[in-house]
């Protein structure tokens, strides 16, 4: 059984939030790039923070049958892609999502509801 590009994202949405990743969005950029379908940018405290999120993802879709087609950033990183091809993940600290600010370049694009439920603070 194959996961549609949706599936895909409320997957990773809730790989991340069950790791305690922060900030989570869904972007559709399916009109604005023939790149990948969804972008997801999260965050996570620190680089080992980040890894744990990198590899719950991939281990949580990897149980599902898909497999990422890229993964750049290391246990160092303070940013680490992971590519599916039709959803491509952002996982940042803090401190570098603010100064990349990728939201504003797919700031057209149409925000995703996720399936997961955030607790308040």
């Amino acid at each position: 059984m194959s996961l549609s590009s949706e599936e895909i994202v409320q997957s990773i949405a809730k790989s991340i939030y069950d790791r305690k990743g922060m900030n989570i969005i869904a972007i559709d950029v399916r009109k604005l790039t023939s790149l990948t379908d969804f972008c997801i940018i999260a965050e996570g405290n620190v680089s080992r923070h980040l890894k744990a999120l990198s590899s719950e993802i991939t281990e949580q879709l990897k149980a599902q049958g898909v497999a990422p087609v890229h993964v750049d950033g290391d246990m160092n990183s303070d940013w680490i892609v992971v590519d599916y091809g039709v959803v491509v993940v952002h996982l940042f600290i803090p401190e570098v999502r603010l100064k990349y600010r990728l939201e504003e370049l797919w700031q057209e694009g149409e925000l995703v509801p996720l399936d997961i439920v955030m607790e308040e603070v």
